[in-house]
């Protein structure tokens, strides 16, 4: 293959209006270089003509548009070209332009979506005998193979392990997992990528250039991006707005085609949604619903963006394949921090969720509206796994709500009431300075920042003490090891120290340790007598049963696959009942006489 990218093949003149041809054949790939994201295809290829190592059937296999067919009939010229067999068609003689044209005797281009019944393969086996007319070769390119009939595939099968030495065949399909084992097993198989939306804008490019047109940056990478890794449905796009657009092409011209809103449009609206703001949310949808906006593709829009920012949240500023202008890069970059991975990947499911729900009603606009709104709401919420946990090591909560269309639960509200501070939201807009009086103060605001499941793991701890110069050390006691584990991971301990940083207005250290005694710490064992150990063995085991017969824990145990760990003394003990005024004692068994009733 030529080190280099072949130029751009260019028409040699301008067809007339009446005869017209699109794109996406006028500039079809002729050689091995030009094949734009099919690079290890063309090296194999070209490898294996180099060293006449051909084999006799090829299966090339990949997404619509993605080059298969082409592939095959540069293959096809590259076997029966009359300077060959070469690496180089020449695509001057006789055969090679035959072949591009898809006129070629010795080369039959069979369609199997029209030509799937097994009297069209014993044709072809009867066929493949004859010798070719006039080139070294006669090929039989496949398309759709996988539309074969049963008895079809069955009739090819010996042909295509044991064909005569002048026959090759090459099959195309954009469903492997429909072909039998038995007819894979007779291939050599390709497997062809979708192409990048960098390859492709830069082909787009060159084919405007080579029209003689202009194209704003923008509007091409728009059409990559559309195109979904499908270079022929980037040309026939592109062949579309240049019939609609004018001498230069336009990201608007673009947006009016596709029916799809303006890049800063969908900012705003994902910017107003991240806010919490449903009624801007709502407004602005309102009125691009009244631009003949097409609701799927918005749907579409968005899903883009909440992808970019869960990239943007994994992998930094510097990610790729971004769907959002440069322009907007630093407010998604400021979002994607703001945010945690778990409600950016809620939020795509609740968008998703709506996408595919959007494909069979008749209320588009309200899914849509309903999508907005609980993107809006996602800070309520918290994910199950979470929860589980929660429930796992005792944490006191009220009546669970059912799970949302995310995945998602709203937080207990005995948590919730606990972790309430005094103050607007929670929140206090002076800093404090931390010392050893203000010490309860700031950690009860460090426990509202970090969020009600973490805080719930940091008050198993004691008070933490201030050691050294901005040094936080927090101990668990003895049988809180799972507690001090959990809070001790770097991004927890890097969450803790940002919430002091943020309440005090001066960076601290926190730092994890064991030991200590203490208020909140576990009772530690102590020596008993054997019949109270025994009697306390029993009253566990009656409280443990219990407490999985408990319908919250029941449910939780059957449908989340929740573990119980541990069941706390004194767990659904009930005050005894007060005595009744003027009420007789009850007898004791053995005083209750003959006849009598206790």
């Amino acid at each position: 293959m030529a080190k280099q990218k072949a130029p751009l093949a260019v028409p040699a003149e301008t067809p007339a209006p009446e005869g017209y041809t699109v794109l996406a054949r006028r500039y079809r790939p002729q050689h091995f270089a030009e094949l734009v994201g099919q690079e290890h295809v063309a090296r194999a290829l070209e490898n294996a003509l180099k060293s006449n190592r051909v084999a006799h059937a090829y299966l090339f296999t990949g997404a619509r548009g993605v080059g298969k067919t082409s592939t095959a009939r540069i293959l096809a010229k590259a076997l029966n070209c009359e300077h060959g067999p070469t690496t180089q068609p020449c695509d001057e003689c006789a055969i090679c332009k035959s072949i591009a044209s898809g006129e070629d005797v010795d080369v039959l281009e069979i369609d199997g979506a029209s030509n799937n019944g097994v009297e069209r393969v014993r044709e072809l086996r009867a066929n493949v005998q004859y010798r070719p007319s006039r080139a070294r070769y006669k090929i039989y390119i496949i398309d759709e193979v996988h539309m074969l009939t049963v008895a079809a595939f069955n009739a090819l099968l010996k042909t295509l392990e044991e064909p005569p030495p002048h026959v090759k065949f090459i099959f195309a399909t954009t469903e492997v997992q429909k072909i039998p084992i038995t007819i894979l097993s007779r291939c050599q198989r390709f497997d062809f990528a979708g192409i990048g939306t960098a390859p492709i804008k830069d082909r787009l490019r060159e084919i405007v250039q080579n029209e003689g047109m202009q194209a704003d940056d923008e509007a091409l990478d728009m059409i990559a991006r559309r195109a979904g890794g499908s270079m022929r449905d980037a040309q026939s796009l592109l062949d579309q707005l240049l019939a609609f657009g004018s001498d230069r092409l336009t990201a608007d011209q673009v947006h009016a085609l596709l029916g799809t809103a303006g890049d800063d449009r969908v900012v705003e609206l994902a910017t107003a949604v991240l806010e919490h703001d449903a009624k801007r949310a709502l407004d602005l949808l309102a009125a691009l619903a009244g631009r003949s906006l097409q609701l799927g593709e918005l749907l579409d829009q968005l899903m883009a963006y909440w992808r970019d920012l869960m990239v943007v949240r994994c992998t930094g500023a510097e990610a790729p394949d971004l769907s959002v202008p440069s322009r907007h890069r630093e407010s998604l970059l400021k979002q994607a921090n703001a945010l945690g991975l778990e409600t950016i990947l809620a939020g795509l499911d609740i968008l998703n969720g709506a996408r595919a729900r959007l494909r069979n009603s008749n209320h588009g606009r309200l899914l849509v509206e309903m999508a907005l709104v609980r993107l809006a709401r996602l800070e309520d919420l918290i994910p199950v796994s979470q929860l589980v946990q929660s429930l796992a090591q005792g944490i006191s909560a009220g009546t669970v709500p059912a799970p949302s269309a995310a995945r998602m639960v709203a937080p207990p509200e005995g948590l919730k009431k606990k972790l309430t501070a005094p103050g607007e939201n929670g929140t206090h807009a002076q800093p404090l300075a931390l010392t050893s009086d203000s010490l309860p103060e700031v950690w009860q605001r460090v426990l509202i920042s970090v969020g009600p499941l973490f805080a719930s793991q940091l008050d198993k701890c004691n008070v933490p003490a201030i050691f050294g110069p901005n040094t936080l050390v927090i101990r668990f006691a003895a049988g809180y090891d799972k507690e001090r584990e959990f809070c001790q991971a770097p991004d927890r301990l890097k969450k803790v120290e940002e919430a002091l940083q943020k309440t005090t207005g001066r960076p601290w250290t926190v730092r994890v340790e064991a030991g200590g005694s203490a208020a909140n710490a576990a009772p530690t064992a102590s020596v008993v007598p054997p019949r109270e150990a025994e009697n306390s063995l029993v009253r566990a085991r009656r409280q443990r049963e219990e407490a999985e017969n408990e319908p919250l824990i029941k449910r939780a145990l059957e449908v989340l696959g929740a573990q119980l760990v541990r069941v706390d003394e004194g767990f659904n003990t009930a005050p005894a009942p007060a005595p009744v005024a003027n009420r007789p004692p009850i007898p004791a068994p053995e005083e209750v006489g003959d006849g009598e009733e206790a």
